[in-house]
């Protein structure tokens, strides 16, 4: 496919040689800013003084703080009556947990995890997904991602901002309230998962209504598969990845040539086998995450996510110019944490339903997809199991998750015992599905 974009800005058409450079000098502050500020990172640095961070060698000195263990340092801390971010921001509030700066804002997504917002207008750096995916300054953004609880919306938003662009701050649901806002405003782009982007193109057909701006999106939260690539591509909508979290901002990218996701100029990626050591390029491993952010440092963050480097990027720029690494994109789990629609599903908050139901024995839940949408299925065994109960367990996984689950039965004798506690189904994305799409 040619490509028609242009880079946003000349970070992105660097050379390697000065971007490395350019990024560990960064690096070197923001690891002194972090250890001078923030309790946990100068416990974690104890070791390495910032001067030293000079390549990837001594990087690796750094122990890999991965989301499971920042999940369970906040929930200790908060416990305690502690710093909700476990000392690892630079923010916050409060005279009583005094801070370098205040907070913008706090978010919680699913586990519960905090994050916190930095200052300035796109803290999470959106901006260069939103210009690749072809926004620009003047049009609107149609912004279907949650603005409450988790920062989604928030950072969506503020990339648009950042380019000069006015958004409809549309959330999630009312699917035809969204759809008639669509055609009535005359949205350029779509910001939200895909699956949602799918159920509202299939609604404006259903309803005779015609969405012609509607040309572009940006899209993250799930895997994109190749048959709603076609059916968006088939309405005109060209519709690129980005693989962004709440607590890094945006890691990677799509652009119109659809060959992997590149790597944002503030994040640098490390790709590590089990026992942390850096895996070839074109094999799977976990996505080890370095982002230049004042105010919450996160260095050597362990995702969670599967990835792998794209060979031909160490050498072979892409057509429009940028330079940047790039990753194949999103390829599973390595741990039993899922996203489904767009949110982390943790083991422990099966387990945190159980405690709050004494009357399920045990349960697990399985994460399938049908005609391209997330579903949860909680399995569960209980002696007294009921309509009541299972609208009950319904209701606790919406509390907990803020997702739906159905809710179904079954017997001790057919219970598998070493099955995980979270099982996902859904069909993974090879890298190259990713990569083509």
């Amino acid at each position: 496919m040619e490509c028609h974009d242009t880079p946003y800005d000349a970070l992105e058409t660097r050379s390697a040689d000065q971007r490395e450079a350019e990024f560990w000098k960064a690096l070197r502050l923001t690891a002194a800013h972090a250890k001078a500020n923030a309790s946990a990172w100068a416990d974690r640095l104890r070791e390495i003084e910032p001067e030293e961070l000079t390549g990837r060698d001594a990087l690796a000195r750094i122990p890999v703080l991965r989301k499971s263990e920042l999940l369970a340092l906040q929930r200790a801390s908060c416990e305690r009556g502690g710093d909700v971010f476990a000392g690892h921001a630079t923010v916050g509030w409060t005279t009583q947990q005094p801070h370098r700066a205040t907070a913008l804002r706090v978010f919680s997504s699913p586990g519960p995890i905090y994050e916190p917002q930095g200052s300035g207008i796109d803290p999470w750096r959106m901006a260069r997904a939103l210009h690749a995916a072809g926004l620009r300054p003047g049009e609107l953004l149609h912004n279907s991602f949650s603005y409450h609880f988790t920062p989604a919306g928030a950072m969506l938003e503020g990339g648009a901002h950042r380019l000069g662009c006015t958004v409809f701050p549309a959330g999630i649901g009312q699917t035809e309230l969204q759809v008639q806002a669509l055609a009535d405003l005359g949205a350029h782009c779509y910001g939200g998962t895909p699956s949602f982007l799918g159920i509202l193109v299939d609604r404006a057909q259903a309803l005779g209504i015609a969405l012609p701006r509607l040309t572009k999106a940006l899209i993250s939260g799930e895997a994109l598969n190749s048959a709603l690539r076609e059916r968006l591509d088939a309405a005109n909508i060209t519709a690129l990845q980005c693989y962004a979290s709440a607590d890094v901002g945006l890691i990677a990218f799509e652009t119109r040539e659809r060959n992997g996701l590149l790597i944002d100029e503030s994040v640098l990626i490390e790709i590590l086998d089990p026992n942390n050591r850096p895996v070839p390029d074109g094999e799977v491993g976990e996505v080890v995450v370095t982002v230049l952010n004042s105010a919450y440092p996160l260095i050597r963050f362990g995702t969670g996510d599967l990835s792998s480097i794209v060979p031909e990027s160490r050498h072979t720029p892409l057509s429009c110019g940028r330079t940047q690494l790039r990753i194949a994109g999103w390829m599973g789990r390595a741990d039993q944490a899922t996203k489904v629609r767009g949110l982390f599903v943790h083991p422990h908050q099966i387990q945190d339903v159980l405690k709050r139901h004494p009357e399920v024995r045990w349960a697990r839940l399985e994460v399938s997809q049908r005609d391209g949408e997330d579903q949860m299925q909680l399995i569960c065994v209980s002696e007294v199991a009921s309509p009541n109960l299972a609208q009950a367990l319904q209701q606790t996984m919406r509390d907990l998750t803020k997702l739906r689950a159905e809710v179904t039965w079954q017997s001790s004798e057919n219970w598998l015992q070493n099955a995980p506690t979270i099982s996902d189904l859904r069909a993974r994305p090879s890298s190259q599905a990713q990569a083509d799409g």
